[in-house]
């Protein structure tokens, strides 16, 4: 048996996904629902590649997964870097945006390509921001509120008609991020 025979294609795929989202600093849980991989698994990997190896600036993050939704509306800056996510996820089609701005998610449930296509966006992110102020698995928790929670929703700007995520339930004065940043520049000169 060669480690290049198709029958283990899909188990090297998982692992190669597992390490990835470890580097990122993704919760077991999280790794577990994209990989499939056990709990124990899942430790052992990291303890093998990163611990042991003494690559210690990544950490195992402890708890659950972020629910709230507050941190992607809290200012202009944060809903500017939600709003790139969601375009990042859509154009990794993860998400599919349709003609009313509703949001919906193309798998119907986290699988290996999945996993690898957001870890994607998520790597593409941090590059489009010099300051990337959501994690792993604030994005990982953006993507669900949006496409299966719709505690955020997809709206229009009134000045410049540029999409960006806004809290469902808000008052929204229909100003995108980079019109509310403008804004401030303005102000500051």
């Amino acid at each position: 048996m060669r480690l290049t025979d198709d029958r283990y294609a899909h188990e090297r795929r998982q692992f190669e996904l597992a390490l990835r989202m470890i580097s990122h600093e993704a919760r077991t849980r999280t790794i577990k629902a994209c990989t499939g991989l056990s709990d124990d698994r899942i430790r052992k990997l990291y303890n093998t590649y990163f611990r042991n190896a003494g690559r210690h600036t990544i950490k195992r993050r402890r708890g659950k997964s972020p629910r709230q939704i507050g941190l992607f509306v809290k200012n202009a800056e944060y809903r500017l870097q939600a709003t790139t996510l969601l375009a990042l996820f859509a154009a990794g089609l993860l998400l599919r945006i349709d003609r009313d701005e509703t949001v919906r998610p193309c798998w119907p449930r986290p699988d290996v390509e999945f996993g690898h296509r957001l870890c994607r966006a998520f790597e593409t992110y941090q590059l489009l921001h010099e300051q990337p102020l959501l994690s792993f698995e604030w994005a990982w928790n953006l993507f669900h509120s949006i496409a299966h929670h719709h505690e955020l929703i997809l709206v229009r700007c009134e000045p410049c008609g540029a999409p960006y995520v806004q809290d469902a339930y808000a008052i929204d004065h229909r100003r995108c991020p980079a019109c509310l940043l403008r804004k401030q520049q303005v102000r500051k000169q």
